[in-house]
């Protein structure tokens, strides 16, 4: 019992981290941005951006419609990694980067009414992202690879 505990804790706690990360880095770019604006790396250059919809600006405006969403998903999640003894350690995983980039953009969506974007690729024409973006396509790569895996 106490090691299925500490094993929810874990996956938990990865999900308490990327928020903390992902908070702290919108939180310097916002308090900042005069300074890390146009900072070009090998990768990707620093941008400020104000997003007030979902991914790709998509439902722009609809602050309380996303904020409920990222609520529902959240306790979903929360309760998918706490209750469902039946998921392995991928989805485990997945649910705990879902859930971390869900919160990290949700918070901003309640307290600010937007969110926070600022990694904007060299490489490619690609929409302005941020660490909860970033988490959260890891966690849907995970799953999808786990979907692939298992019905192989």
């Amino acid at each position: 019992m106490i090691n299925k505990i500490q094993t929810k804790s874990y996956f938990l706690f990865i999900s308490i981290f990327i928020i903390l990360i992902d908070q702290f880095t919108k939180y310097l770019m916002f308090y900042n941005y005069k300074i890390f604006i146009n900072k070009d790396f090998l990768f990707f250059k620093l941008d400020f951006v104000k997003n007030y919809g979902a991914a790709f600006n998509i439902l722009s405006g609809s602050r309380i419609f996303l904020s409920f969403i990222s609520i529902i998903f959240s306790i979903l999640l929360i309760y998918l990694i706490l209750r469902k003894n039946t998921l392995n350690s991928i989805d485990l995983y997945s649910y705990s980067f879902i859930l971390g980039g869900t919160i990290g953009n949700g918070i901003d969506r309640i307290l600010k009414g937007f969110v926070i974007d600022f990694i904007n690729l060299n490489l490619i024409n690609f929409p302005v992202f941020n660490i909860a973006d970033i988490s959260i396509n890891i966690g849907f790569i995970l799953l999808l690879y786990n979907i692939f895996k298992n019905n192989r």
